[in-house]
């Protein structure tokens, strides 16, 4: 078994791709809509499926937003230099909601970002120890 992809729920399918893609430098994979069930996919990711996890960006036709809820934690990706990426994600139009610097409590060094949908997606340097 392996993890193939996570889905999110979008309301606006090309900004998102552009946040994916231009923001945090992911690769739009495939893009298809599907006019009998009004909705289109497009999955993005570091690599290709057949080897990688992906993200599944799902609009559905007519729906511009969404409640997130209790249950959605983040989506975490490792990146080399925490604040570094930070500045890169500023740079390009991104969001920064936590400063990069040590986990409270651990000694990691983490930092959250928001999508246009306001997803979080939490940096990680590749050194972590919690």
């Amino acid at each position: 078994m392996r993890l193939l992809h996570t889905m999110l729920r979008v309301g606006d399918l090309d900004k998102s791709i552009a946040f994916y893609t231009d923001v945090l430098g992911m690769t739009l994979l495939r893009r298809k809509d599907y006019p009998d069930g009004q909705f289109t996919l497009a999955f993005v990711g570091y690599g290709d499926e057949a080897h990688n996890s992906v993200i599944e960006l799902t609009y559905n036709w007519g729906v511009d937003s969404y409640e997130q809820g209790t249950g959605y934690g983040h989506i975490a990706l490792e990146v080399a230099d925490v604040y570094k990426a930070c500045e890169d994600i500023r740079a390009r139009g991104g969001k920064v909601t936590r400063e990069p610097g040590p986990m409270k409590h651990g000694s990691s060094i983490l930092a959250f970002v928001e999508d246009p949908d306001g997803y979080k997606i939490e940096l990680l340097s590749p050194s972590r120890a919690d």
